[in-house]
């Protein structure tokens, strides 16, 4: 049995250390440590619930939003607070551009380097190039000549000495099933992503006022100025000619057109561009379908309500699926929620194997470990600073593999169409998507079917707009004076990683308890108090290792679930 640790590993959020055993080339067991302690938790302790969100945001730079979304819900549950129709557009806005945003960022700033060889790509032809895409796709431009200026500027990039994510691992890389023209055609795409990102963020700055880190929200609903009388042209210039570096209020007739736009080429390149390389580096590593599975158990909090009800209708539905079972979705509820720490870095008193629920969860930080650099983890009774979070007890995966999947089973027309195209352009069953190249193509589709509603949540706010509904937050419970004296708050939803619960107490004005669970503490956290793994740890069992000294598969696999530690320890 051998030994092998990546610490750091790169191009995840946060800080999280990867461990396993192997033999004969396969993966036998396995440890995921968050390795920074962040304490948020504890911080929010005793201010004021209103400027909850402000702070929960800062768990992230990356998850933009996420937490000051999850934590404002949890404010106006506890508060009995119901929000204006206009306030749920901004927010579904928000949100739905920042999973498709980081969705695409993921797959070619984060993962794809684990599949393509960047420096065949300088082998590859260019018109063999353009045919490939061709073949993928419509999209115009992805001609002869792009992808030739994509090759000349990658190889001027890599003989410049500042190659960094670019080397060549050499023979034994087993990501070197792509062609040196997929390579190519997969490269261009990233280059272009690069700008193609700061496009499509101009919904988020628009509507929160920066990114990451937004301003916009508010406990009732959203802070976006309305125009006087609704949509109006912004006023005339001083002067004929001159260039108006101003941005246009988010709900003015330039604002909404200008999100508009952004709806429209998010689409399309979530189309044209990213669901096609998904398929082309499917379709070069098929084996990668049958690895990565783990327990097969999916949950899902669902998220982008579409109506304004007590219980809405969602975009991305609720439940749980077990053991892969693609005939049943179970119905979830937040009370069968529950955090161990008996293999983490805390202490929950006297019972160290103890499961509490977030309402009654505890922030008490024991560290046990060795100190830095760590010499193993394994056989350590602690061994990470994220908890275990369990539902009935038992491991689940989320994200959007288990949001697609939950969606597909309950028979989301939407999800079901996105699904079965790309499925079957794999020639594969929806089952295959239970594997690390499942993940990916999953977050693929989901980028798909939430691109498709963006213009129509732009659509809804001018309709609602128009009608003179103007309004975009309900104050009514803004005042400490009309609180119960004591009220707790829960919100279940979803971030681009996956599931994410906030639950507080508020009592005399103030937040007396706060407990986060993150995707991340899902996906990455280490075993529970009977010994079970974590989704990612069960999900590395079987890999194989090719190359100890270059364990790109293990990678694969870890960088599929789009970890955040920085989310997952708060």
């Amino acid at each position: 049995m051998t030994r092998l640790v990546i610490d750091p590993v790169t191009r995840v959020g946060g800080h999280l250390r990867i461990e396993v055993e192997h033999s004969g080339g396969v993966v036998s067991d396995a440890w995921s440590s968050g390795t920074m302690y962040r304490g948020m938790e504890s911080i929010l302790l005793g201010r004021d619930p209103r400027e909850a969100w402000l702070l929960a945001q800062r768990v992230c730079g990356a998850c933009t939003g996420v937490h000051a979304m999850a934590s404002v819900r949890a404010v106006e549950n506890a508060l009995g607070v119901t929000i204006p129709r206009n306030a749920r557009s901004i927010r579904n806005l928000f949100m739905g551009s920042e999973f498709v945003l980081d969705h695409v960022v993921h797959f070619y700033h984060q993962q794809v380097l684990d599949w393509i060889d960047p420096v065949s790509a300088l082998t590859a032809d260019p018109a063999a190039t353009s045919g490939l895409a061709r073949s993928l796709s419509a999209r115009p431009g992805s001609n002869v000549a792009y992808f030739r200026d994509a090759r000349d500027r990658l190889s001027r990039f890599i003989e410049s000495g500042g190659s960094g994510p670019f080397v060549d691992d050499g023979p034994g890389q087993t990501g070197a099933a792509s062609s040196p023209e997929t390579s190519l055609m997969v490269m261009a795409h990233y280059l272009e992503a690069l700008d193609w990102q700061r496009r499509v963020v101009q919904m988020q700055t628009l509507l929160g006022g920066k990114s990451p880190h937004p301003q916009m929200y508010l406990v009732g609903g959203a802070v976006v100025p309305v125009p006087w009388g609704g949509p109006q042209p912004a006023p005339p210039r001083e002067h004929p000619g001159q260039i108006d570096q101003r941005a246009p209020a988010a709900l003015s007739v330039e604002g909404l057109a200008a999100m508009s736009a952004v709806a429209a080429e998010a689409k399309a390149f979530v189309e044209q561009v990213y669901v096609p390389d998904v398929v082309a580096i499917a379709r070069a590593n098929p084996g990668w379908t049958q690895l990565g599975r783990g327990y097969g158990n999916y949950l899902s909090f669902g998220e982008f309500p579409l109506d304004d009800s007590n219980t809405p209708d969602l975009l991305l539905p609720t439940g749980r699926i077990m053991g892969g079972d693609l005939a049943t979705v179970e119905s979830i509820d937040q009370v069968n929620v529950a955090e161990a720490v008996a293999h983490s870095w805390y202490t929950y008193g006297d019972d160290e194997n103890a499961s509490l629920h977030p309402s009654k969860g505890l922030t008490d930080p024991r560290y046990t470990g060795p100190p830095p650099p760590f010499t193993t983890l394994a056989g350590s009774d602690g061994y990470s600073w994220l908890k275990a979070p369990r539902y009935r007890e038992e491991p689940m995966e989320v994200g959007p593999l288990a949001r697609v999947l939950v969606a597909y089973v309950q028979g989301s027309r939407v999800v079901r169409e996105r699904v079965d195209d790309v499925v079957t352009r794999l020639g594969l069953a929806p089952d295959a998507l239970f594997s690390t190249l499942g993940r990916m193509v999953a977050r693929a589709i989901e980028a798909q079917v939430v691109a498709d509603q963006l213009d129509g949540w732009v659509a809804e706010l001018k309709a609602t707009l128009a009608s003179g509904d103007l309004a975009v937050a309900d104050l009514s419970r803004w005042e400490p004076e009309t609180w119960p004296s004591e009220a707790k708050g829960v919100s279940l939803g979803e971030g681009p990683r996956g599931a994410v619960g906030h639950w507080l107490t508020i009592a005399d004005q103030r937040i007396a308890a706060y407990q986060i669970v993150d995707a991340t503490t899902w996906n990455a956290s280490p075993r529970d108090a009977s010994g079970r793994r974590g989704a990612t740890e069960e999900a590395l069992i079987g890999t194989p290792v090719a190359d100890p000294e270059r364990p790109v598969e293990i990678l694969r696999t870890v960088r599929s679930f789009d970890p955040c530690t920085a989310c997952g320890v708060q």
